[in-house]
């Protein structure tokens, strides 16, 4: 998952990247309201963990200008023990779960997996398209039972269009969820991990189409036009 964390607590923002990195996500971290409410609304994340008390701007104002901007994002807010009306005030404005502290870190990677299997529309984290199951609780691969090998972004590329599958997923928005705002990814790098996803693919009844100028399906062979 690619996760953005609006947390003004350099102690608490450090441990939530470290143990979401370690897990094999990507971290985007914005210590105050306004910055983090433009990467909200315009970056591409999966999911946005959201502290209330920000410098700048708060995280109710923050809530309210996603929601308010059609942003879809699912936001998960970090919340004191203490703020129970806080806490029914965020959700009134559209969060989608919420955390209090002091909170395991486990727990938070888990209500993240949860909170964005709901938006996705899952009932579980296993995606199967034809004999490809793509797993993204353990973020591996199978076909037929056998493991895929897939390096770490070779399987977000797959993940993605899984996710997705029978649509378009545009090239500019795989290359941020590849590499974010600030990673240095070169231009063809989308192109490159693609067609290795593809090849790993060719014994398998599903394909990844590339629509010229649009981007890329993931779709069954059996649901291709002759």
């Amino acid at each position: 998952m690619r996760i953005l964390v609006i947390e003004d607590s350099v102690d608490i923002a450090e441990a939530i990247e470290a143990k979401l990195s370690r897990a094999g996500h990507h971290v985007t971290w914005s210590q105050d309201g306004i910055s983090g409410e433009e990467l909200a609304i315009h970056g591409e994340f999966d999911v946005v963990v959201l502290d209330i008390n920000l410098p700048g701007r708060s995280g109710f104002e923050v809530m309210a200008h996603m929601r308010r901007r059609n942003s879809p994002t699912p936001v998960l807010v970090i919340t004191a023990r203490n703020q129970l009306d806080d806490k029914i005030s965020l959700l009134d404005l559209g969060a989608d779960d919420y955390i209090v502290k002091p909170f395991d870190l486990s727990e938070l990677e888990a209500r993240l997996r949860a909170v964005t299997r709901r938006h996705q529309g899952l009932a579980n984290s296993l995606i199967r398209i034809g004999l490809l199951e793509v797993d993204m609780s353990t973020r591996a691969a199978r076909v037929g039972g056998d493991p895929l090998e897939l390096g770490r972004r070779e399987f977000e590329v797959l993940e993605t269009l899984a996710i997705h599958a029978g649509n378009t997923v545009s090239k500019e928005r795989l290359y941020i969820k590849l590499f974010g705002h600030d990673d240095a990814g070169t231009p063809n790098a989308v192109e490159l991990l693609v067609s290795r996803v593809r090849k790993k693919l060719e014994a398998v009844n599903v394909e990844i189409v590339t629509h010229r100028g649009a981007g890329y399906m993931l779709r069954g062979k059996l649901d291709a036009v002759s």
